[in-house]
């Protein structure tokens, strides 16, 4: 909370024009397109990022596929994840978020700039609905952020099981799956301290349909996770 407070009072004469414009684009009327609204957000990411003296270092740029239509599977640590991904990566990319948070305030607001999904955890029929509805968008060029773990991990860097239904959405719109190292990303909102703070985005080479359509999504998961927990440690 104390570095939130701190991003929004290092941008405090931005906030107000930032609301407004969030407000504006996520009306569903709305006329701007996908790449101009991800551009606001990542706007927004920036100067956020900067206020709260969180040092970002990224790599693996390259190995975002240039054709969009792909699915990031990244390990989840906390609430600056999502900011983190969207400042390093250029591609406008959407995300399958809880239902719990998905109506507060200013969340509300980029849920609907990206065009997110929120997931009923409790409901298995609504979550495969929502996971049907993506692999329909990446199969059509949209891009998605996918958390394996389904929750965010308490113990750091260390990672909770991937859970293999997540990758439902991949295997039926035969897209490539991107694996993101996300390290130390806890720091910023978890950790009770506004000193400056390193979070480390690495994303790693894409696996592509056909290395893993004769798979089961419990073998992918572990396939992913596995490579993420080898990234990790490598940088720590």
């Amino acid at each position: 909370m104390k570095r939130i407070i701190m991003m929004v009072l290092r941008n405090l004469l931005f906030v107000p024009w930032w609301i407004i414009q969030m407000k504006l684009y996520a009306r569903d009327n709305d006329q701007h397109d996908e790449q101009q609204r991800y551009a606001l957000l990542r706007k927004i990411c920036r100067n956020a990022i900067r206020g709260g003296k969180v040092e970002l270092i990224m790599s693996g740029q390259e190995n975002i596929p240039e054709k969009d239509g792909f699915i990031m599977y990244p390990n989840h640590q906390g609430m600056f994840d999502v900011l983190a991904i969207i400042q390093s990566c250029d591609h406008p990319l959407s995300v399958i978020m809880k239902k719990e948070v998905a109506d507060i305030p200013f969340v509300k607001e980029v849920r609907k700039i990206m065009g997110a999904h929120a997931m009923d955890r409790e409901d298995v029929r609504q979550s495969m609905t929502v996971i049907l509805d993506v692999a329909k968008e990446v199969a059509k060029g949209r891009n998605y952020v996918i958390f394996p773990e389904g929750t965010r991990s308490k113990n750091k860097n260390h990672l909770l099981e991937f859970k293999g239904g997540s990758f439902k959405a991949a295997t039926k719109a035969g897209c490539p799956i991107v694996p993101v190292a996300l390290i130390n990303s806890y720091l910023p909102f978890d950790s009770n301290t506004i000193h400056q703070v390193t979070v480390q985005v690495h994303y790693l080479p894409p696996i592509t349909y056909e290395e893993y359509k004769d798979m089961k999504t419990t073998e992918i998961a572990q396939l992913v996770k596995n490579r993420i927990e080898k990234k990790i440690a490598e940088k720590i």
